[in-house]
């Protein structure tokens, strides 16, 4: 036993002198003579800043050498191509001899890493400065001045290396090429030399004959001369005749009028009031006048003057009148100008010298006298005047005339002074682009002079003239990636510059115009279904910082502080006590001044770091202001390419940007903001101010990348001008993703007042702030953290996973729910860099929340749905998907669900995309139930900086869905959704020509956004709805009963024609079509004017495309016209709306139709008062102002309507039994500017092309009027630009018409194969969005503030870096404890430890003993049979 003991003890000693070696090998290390390094401890993960050269070095255990050569290393640049002066490509080879400086090594490594990756950067850089150095020599002189191009050279490269810290030397060229074209060049020069000659030689002769030919023409002009003459003669003595008499009858009015004048004492104004009233008195006809009722006007006053004195009636009264008067005689004036100009003219010059004085007359011109084409409206009077005469209200941005500017207290104060504390804000914006005007966008950042070289050759090689618009910013004297150019655009130059190697891409310049409406903040509207009730605000406002309690991190010392957020909007006013903390402010605008004169972007940056009174939520962050909002409220694209690169140089963590837009083609925008994200930067921006519309989400917040922000009231509930979704941008192919991301308190939130104290607004614009300010808060609680976990992916899915689910809202409409910052704070400090889903699970079942796909189950043989995933990638900004998704059932009933997946293998910035395609199997058609499973994905990203191994997350995303047997025929309804197209990209009409303050048709027309209420009230009525996303050759028409196309711009192919009337007539398929107005006239008045672009924006179809529509008809025998219809009438016990729609035309002989008087609403556009210098803008007299408080000024008010009875409702069953129903109006179905809805309309429809009966509705049916008579084809207007966005036709550049594309494929859903079903936990530990109830709970919601929650974080962190097999001290350190183990456990068993205990307190330890021990002394025998009995089983 002692001898084992001995060994022991001799293995563990042994163990342990190995251990203490290991460990001495481990801390010493070796450098070559040519090498320098710099120690990096690799369980620490702390770089040393000491530079060590060549030598034996012994540093702390776990170190590592980061090597750099200590001599020159040579680069070569071999068979470089670059572009000289002239555009010619040179071939040529550069070498040289480059040392990294051993004074900034430890910089050097922090940037690079490691020799290689400094090596990279050096050789990027160094190709680049040869890119620009050519640029500056033309061809010649790359042989001629080669070493003055070497000098050049070596000194651009000097200056690119220097911010490396790299040393330079010995740079040698060699092997300078240039192209063989360019010989080929020089050889046709001198033979073009030699054609001169030739040419000289010729030209004597040449001369001679164009003399000759030159006599000719002068002998035959001068016939032609003499015959004009003598024609022009004829001509002007008939005039001269015809004048004399006019000049007659004219004079004897005059005289007459002059001495009625004369006799009865009149003035001019008197005179032509006394005309008018005996105009209006002999007319047979009603004479209507656009007039409000003085009445009317007297009653708006008493409302602001009730407290006044009689007095002040009596002269508000007299001034009223007064007022009254000279509007009457002005319009009176208007009307009576037709035809009558030059006589009142001539008797204003013939009384001139006995005028007397009259009524106050306003002295600036009106819409009849106007000389100037820009033409303004009144604010409050409405009538219109030059831009020149309008006075501005300082506070509300409104404009008056000289008469209602002098009594704007009196006659109608501006909503801003009723209380500027409370005030709700409405934006809107809408970009246009600029004609002629283009953002040239480069592959790379190059400096202004080697960009003009690109574009120059370019343009001077084909010959056309341009301008390169400079841009006076901050950034003008720094690299960019982009230029705006003037010039036509021609097709060829355009292709000319995408030819171009360092060009990357052309699109317009576009106009960004914000229109920001301030209102009292007293009641709200909720619309529900299609009926609106009111309810009154809350009087309490919220203090957005209490209210997400951010006041628990401000005491945990974490208020913002380091965080750098940029303010993208309109400025700031210096010198604001509420802002101490302002890093700079910047003003990219072209006016001279960043002041904030509106006060929105002063409201948006005192709720994100304001430090006074209305506290912002980061009080402590460093906000940068970017005014890029004029205070005309006009921005343009360049300006903000500009400030983005700018915020990028300056490395800011968040950006807000409160605003946005339908137009999500606006490339460059979208492709910076890319590159903001890509580089780290943390976009917040407002989802829009459109609700309760879905499908109006602006751009950039519907971006992956992005985090898009909706609004909520103070009770949770989603705000009403909070946009909803879904994206809009991948349709029609599919459907759209989830959006917003999130929502947050949007409405009555408090903030920072223009020059002092708080005030309170409400909106997206609003939201966007609250959460760019916790993303902030937030960031600053985690700058510690090693790695840096500041991305964008991160912080939005800290944010997502944080989120509380808000009740009786769907997915559409709050994204992940309502902003909940502690619980965010926590999952933030506990994050692990990893992957996620948006959403997270998919579960058919839940409503509402997965409302649409909830409310209609699945069934075999559907179209698929289409769920679309986003997925986030919080590991790197770049990452890919591993292999394919995978399905895996839970059950055997799982196989039953069929999906296919489409994905982005390359994750970029930060996220990128899962479609999944569901369908059921044949096998289930007559199964119901519920099916489960789950998919999984695994996604990998590079490693980071101090592993070896990619960076890898597994994800599983939950699926449930409901199955049921398959509908019957007449129950499923397809949907065209292929052919619908709206803005962006073109312009596309609404289908209201009233509605002037929201012209465009933005909402995709879908089942699931402006026709959602169709959808549901189709499946109240067990209809089942499946949308169609592709040709109507890709569909069986033996498996619906019902087509329905709504409202199409598209056109239509060949083969979609001719596939249609067969399903019709031979497959028993019906259609019901519901369309709306087309006539080229019309279409070419309600065009845009743009002021500041002078530019006409042209419609490319009207609300429907009838021509197509009519195609597509035609061999059914039935055709729409271009009668423009509007008005009320009855249809049974149901009264209908008709807004804008057309008539029938054509009608096969056995079919009926339903007449109705109704009025023609193109001839009243037509016929509406115009300025004879703005002949194209007719259209914007419609309405009243923006201002959609005022009263609008109806067509009716003045064109008096003549209503003409029309067919607008035809119904025909064709001889296969396929019925078909057409109704010319599809406003009263579209959710958009509802008046007065006709879904029941749209059952009946259904009802009569469903079944074999007639309903009751249309038993008393008009009968047909001989309408199969063939009628002309529908003119198409000329310059309409739909080939550019079309996908059926295009255009033909042989004769610049237009021709059909080929037929698109159809798409084939191929599922890919289930596995085995099988059970796993689909909540695991480290998965940042656990599958959770719909209902989150709120206990984590408090925070001990005493815990320092992410304490453990550096802990934990070493200990998985040094339990890890590739440290190099941890198998040594395993056997050593491992000895030292063994050692203890011997000295244990045996009597040796009473050695050491003797070494280490002598010899009397045993005999010792405390005086205040209660234990008895034991003898020796009773000691050995207490142990004893304790060895015993």
């Amino acid at each position: 036993m002692a001898g084992a003991s001995v060994i022991l003890i001799f293995a563990g000693v042994v163990l342990s002198l190995i251990t203490i070696v290991s460990l001495l090998i481990a801390s010493m290390g070796r450098l070559n003579t040519d090498q320098i390094a710099i120690s990096y401890n690799m369980i620490s993960k702390k770089l040393s800043r000491d530079v060590q050269a060549s030598g034996l070095h012994l540093n702390a255990p776990g170190f590592k050498f980061i090597i750099f050569p200590s001599v020159f290393t040579s680069m070569e640049f071999d068979d470089i191509s670059c572009l000289n002066h002239d555009g010619v490509s040179i071939n040529l080879d550069v070498t040289l001899q480059f040392q990294a400086d051993p004074k900034h090594l430890y910089d050097i490594v922090l940037q690079f890493k490691d020799f290689e990756g400094y090596k990279k950067i050096l050789y990027a850089t160094g190709r680049a400065a040869v890119h620009d150095t050519c640029a500056h020599f033309n061809t010649t002189a790359f042989q001629s001045m080669r070493g003055y191009f070497q000098v050049k050279l070596l000194e651009e490269m000097k200056g690119t290396f220097s911010p490396f810290y790299a040393i330079l030397r010995d740079l040698q060229v060699n092997n300078v090429r240039r192209p063989g074209d360019f010989e080929t060049a020089v050889k046709d020069k001198e033979a073009a030399k030699e054609n001169i000659k030739i040419a000289e030689n010729e030209r004597p002769k040449l001369l001679t004959q164009a003399r000759t030919e030159y006599q000719k023409a002068l002998k035959q002009a001068q016939i032609i001369k003499e015959r004009a003459d003598t024609d022009s003669n004829i001509i002007l003595n008939q005039a001269d005749a015809e004048a004399q008499a006019v000049r007659t009858r004219y004079t004897l009015e005059t005289d007459t009028y002059a001495e009625l004048k004369r006799k009865m004492q009149l003035s001019v104004e008197s005179l032509l009031n006394y005309m008018a009233i005996r105009v209006i008195g002999s007319s047979k006809n009603d004479v209507y006048i656009n007039l409000k009722s003085p009445a009317q006007i007297m009653s708006i006053k008493r409302k602001f003057s009730e407290d006044n004195n009689n007095e002040h009636d009596n002269k508000q009264r007299q001034r009223m009148t007064t007022y009254h008067l000279n509007n009457i005689f002005q319009t009176t004036q208007q009307k009576l100008y037709d035809g009558s100009k030059n006589f009142f003219r001539k008797l204003k010059d013939s009384t001139i010298s006995n005028e007397t004085k009259s009524l106050p007359i306003i002295s600036c011109c009106s819409s009849m006298h106007c000389t100037i084409p820009i033409v303004s409206i009144c604010d409050y009077c409405e009538k219109q005047y030059c831009s020149n005469h309008l006075t501005p209200c300082l506070q509300c941005n409104k404009t008056y005339c000289p008469y209602c500017s002098t009594n704007i207290d009196e006659i109608l104060p501006c909503n801003i002074t009723a209380d500027q504390n409370e005030q709700k804000i409405n934006v809107q914006y809408k970009t246009k682009p600029i004609q002629d005007e283009f953002i040239i966008q480069f592959t790379g950042y190059y400096n202004t002079i080697t960009r003009s070289n690109y574009l120059t050759r370019v343009f001077e090689r084909n010959h056309v003239s341009y301008e390169i618009i400079q841009r006076n910013n901050l950034l003008q004297h720094y690299p960019s990636d982009f230029d705006i150019v003037r010039f036509s655009g021609d097709e060829q130059i355009i292709n000319a510059l995408k030819k171009h190697p360092v060009i990357r891409a052309i699109n317009s310049h576009r106009q960004i115009l914000r229109y920001i409406q301030y209102s009292t903040i007293e009641e709200d509207e909720e619309i529900t279904g299609n009926k609106r009730k009111l309810h009154r605000s809350p009087s309490n406002h919220i203090r957005i910082a209490e209210s997400l309690q951010a006041p628990k991190l401000w005491k945990m010392g974490h208020r913002g502080a380091g965080i750098h957020v940029a303010v993208f909007d309109t400025g700031i006013q210096d010198g604001h006590p509420h802002f101490p903390n302002i890093a700079e402010v910047t003003n990219w605008t072209d006016e001279k001044n960043d002041h904030d004169t509106i006060g929105h972007g002063l409201f948006v940056a005192g709720v994100i770091g304001s430090n006074k009174e209305c506290l912002g939520i980061a009080p402590e962050a460093q906000l940068h202001i970017f005014k890029v909002f004029t205070n005309n409220h006009i921005s343009y694209t360049s300006w903000f390419l500009d400030a983005f690169n700018y915020a990028i140089i300056k490395k800011v963590h968040v950006l807000n940007l409160s605003i946005g837009g339908p137009d999500f083609m606006d490339q460059p925008f979208i492709d910076k903001v890319w590159d903001l994200t890509s580089n780290g930067i943390i976009l917040v921006s407002a989802i829009g101010n459109d609700g309760p519309l879905y499908g109006t989400l602006n751009n950039p917040a519907d971006q992956m990348d992005v985090i898009g922000v909706g609004s909520i009231t103070v009770d949770d509930a989603i705000s009403r001008f909070s946009s909803r979704g879904m994206t809009t941008w991948e349709l029609p192919a599919g459907y759209g993703r989830m959006k917003p991301d999130l929502v947050t308190y949007g409405s009555f939130v408090r903030g920072s007042n223009l020059v002092s104290g708080c005030k309170v607004l409400s909106g997206t614009s609003v939201a966007s702030p609250v959460v760019a300010g916790a993303v902030a808060l937030l960031a600053s609680s985690v700058l510690h953290r090693t790695p840096n976990i500041i991305n964008p992916a991160t912080l939005k899915q800290a944010l997502l996973a944080s989120a509380h689910r808000i009740r009786h809202a769907n997915m559409f409409e709050q994204g992940h729910g309502k902003l909940n910052l502690l619980r965010a704070f926590r999952i933030l400090n506990q994050y692990v860099p990893q992957a996620s889903l948006s959403p997270s699970y998919i579960d058919f079942t839940e409503c509402p929340y997965f409302w649409p796909y909830c409310l209609q189950p699945l069934y075999h043989s559907a179209i698929p749905i289409i769920v679309n995933v986003t997925i986030l990638n919080g590991m790197d900004v770049v990452g890919e998907v591993v292999g394919q998704p995978q399905w895996h059932p839970q059950d055997l009933y799982g196989q039953y669900l069929a999906l296919s997946f489409n994905f982005s293998t390359k994750l970029w910035p930060w996220s990128g995309y899962l479609a999944i395609s569901m369908s059921i199997h044949q096998n289930a058609s007559n199964f119901e139930g519920i099916v489960q499973g789950h998919v999984t994905l695994t996604i990998e990203s590079p490693a980071k900086d101090s592993e070896s191994f990619v960076q890898r997350s597994d994800l599983i995303l939950p699926v449930r869905v409901r199955i049921i047997p398959t509908p019957i025929r007449s129950h499923r309804i397809l949907w065209d959704q292929y052919h619908s197209i709206g803005y962006p990209p073109g312009y596309f009409p609404r289908d209201d020509l009233k509605q002037k303050n929201d012209p465009l048709d933005w909402n995709a027309d879908h089942i699931h956004t402006n026709f959602r209420h169709v959808y549901e009230h189709l499946r109240n009525a067990g209809y089942f709805i499946e949308v169609l996303g592709q040709p109507y050759t890709c569909f069986d028409a033996s498996l619906y009963g019902t087509l329905l196309i709504v409202d199409p711009e598209e056109e239509f192919f060949v083969e979609e024609i001719s596939k249609l009337h067969n399903d019709v007539v031979n497959k028993s398929l019906s259609l019901i079509v519901f369309a709306d107005w087309y006539n080229v006239s019309v279409m070419k008045r309600v065009q845009f004017y743009d002021e500041n672009t002078r530019q006409w924006w042209l419609p490319e179809t009207g609300g429907a495309n009838l021509p197509a529509l009519n195609n597509l008809l035609k061999p059914l025998g039935i055709a729409l016209g271009d009668t423009i219809l509007e008005g009320n009438f009855d249809l049974g016990e149901h009264m209908i709306y008709y807004a804008s729609g057309t008539h029938i035309v054509q009608f096969p002989a056995d079919g009926y139709l339903i007449y109705r008087p109704l009025n023609d609403q193109g001839e009243a556009i037509m016929q509406m008062p115009i300025s004879p210098h703005m002949p194209q803008q007719r259209h914007l007299n419609l309405d009243n102002h923006e201002n959609r408080k005022k009263h609008k000024i109806d067509i009716e008010s003045i064109i008096k309507p003549r209503p003409v009875s029309m067919p607008i409702l035809g119904l025909v069953e064709s001889s296969g039994g396929g019925r078909v129903a057409i109704y010319g109006d599809s406003n009263c179905i579209d959710s958009v500017h509802l008046v007065r809805d006709c879904y029941w309309l749209l059952l009946a429809l259904l009802e009569f092309t469903t079944s074999s009966r007639v309903p009751k509705l249309f038993l008393q049916l008009d009968e047909n009027k001989q309408m199969d008579l063939p009628v002309p084809e529908l003119e198409r207007l000329n310059t309409s630009r739909l080939h550019k966005f079309s996908r059926v036709i295009e255009k033909n550049d042989l004769d610049n018409t237009t021709k059909q594309r080929k037929l698109p494929q159809c798409f084939i859903n191929t599922p890919t194969k289930p596995s085995e079903p099988l059970v796993i936990n689909l909540s695991p530990q480290n998965n940042i969005m656990r599958y959770q109830n719909h209902l989150m709970a709120n206990e984590d919601d408090n925070i001990d503030t005493n815990i320092i929650i992410d304490s453990s974080e550096s802990s934990s962190h070493l200990s998985r870096v040094f339990f890890n097999l590739k440290n190099p001290i941890f198998i040594p350190s395993l056997f050593g404890s491992f000895g030292v183990l063994c050692v203890f456990i011997i000295l244990c068993r045996t009597r040796l430890y009473r050695i050491l205990i003797m070494i280490i307190y002598g010899n009397g330890f045993y005999n010792r003993k405390s005086n205040s021990s209660r234990l008895k002394p034991m003898s020796k025998h009773r000691q050995y049979h207490s142990m004893s009995s304790l060895s015993k089983p």
